[in-house]
């Protein structure tokens, strides 16, 4: 499981949940958690150290600059013979986790709604991010805007405007972010009427850890002798 990393102790206890939970589902699969910058252990110190094939599922719900260039090249100096997933998002198992943290915060069916994501400068991950919120849309049965904490357009700002000069009473804003932390922040005070919990640690999320794994490992290209001995416990993710 390849993160990003952050400055919060309680995203970095997310995180460190989540793989616990990612272990539940697959008892005696070998589980390691890296990070790319910030957290520790980095993902290049747990690739090093681990033996046996080897899959890295990107902890990330959309691509750009981190899910192609920065997590690839790390992977290529340290263990180029490990197959790399694809990003988590967008996938209807995030929906279901999305559609579940908006209830739980009191969601109601007036109530309009934004996918609130931290953004980035790659046109292909605010995509990414797009189709997520087409996702969440036909699963709540109303239109729904993505909208970005940082780069992107529209941002929260200009959304939480546009959507305050429709009809809805109140505007909710479901929050596309793994953990806690300064973009989780940032969506908080936002100014919504109503902010979800971010995906969290949560059965669907870690399945879907697991489906990026398998549909990795069932790509033509997968199939690489591994350049280290196999570890008795089998395929790490």
């Amino acid at each position: 499981m390849a993160a990003h990393g952050a400055r919060s102790g309680h995203w970095e206890s997310v995180m460190d949940s989540l793989a616990a939970r990612v272990r539940r589902g697959r008892p005696g699969a070998p589980v390691e958690l890296g990070f790319l910058e910030i957290s520790a252990p980095l993902l290049s110190d747990v690739l090093s150290r681990v033996a046996g094939p080897v899959v890295v599922v990107p902890m990330l719900l959309a691509g750009g600059y981190h899910a192609h260039i920065d997590l690839p090249a790390v992977v290529a100096r340290t263990r180029p013979d490990a197959v790399v997933a694809g990003q988590l998002g967008p996938h209807p198992l995030l929906t279901s986790v999305l559609a579940r943290r908006l209830a739980e915060a009191g969601l109601r069916p007036c109530d309009a709604v934004i996918l609130g994501a931290a953004g980035s400068s790659d046109p292909v991950a605010l995509d990414d991010v797009r189709a997520a919120a087409r996702l969440l849309s036909v699963r709540l049965s109303r239109p729904v805007t993505a909208a970005f904490a940082s780069a992107g357009t529209p941002t929260l700002a200009e959304a939480l405007e546009r959507t305050r000069a429709g009809l809805a009473p109140r505007v909710a804003v479901a929050s596309y972010l793994l953990a806690p932390g300064f973009f989780h922040d940032r969506v908080v005070s936002s100014g919504a009427d109503l902010v979800s919990a971010p995906l969290g640690v949560d059965d669907d999320l870690a399945a879907l850890v697991w489906a990026r794994f398998d549909e990795a490992l069932a790509r033509p290209a997968a199939a690489v002798p591994p350049a280290r001995a196999p570890h008795p416990a089998g395929t790490r993710a």
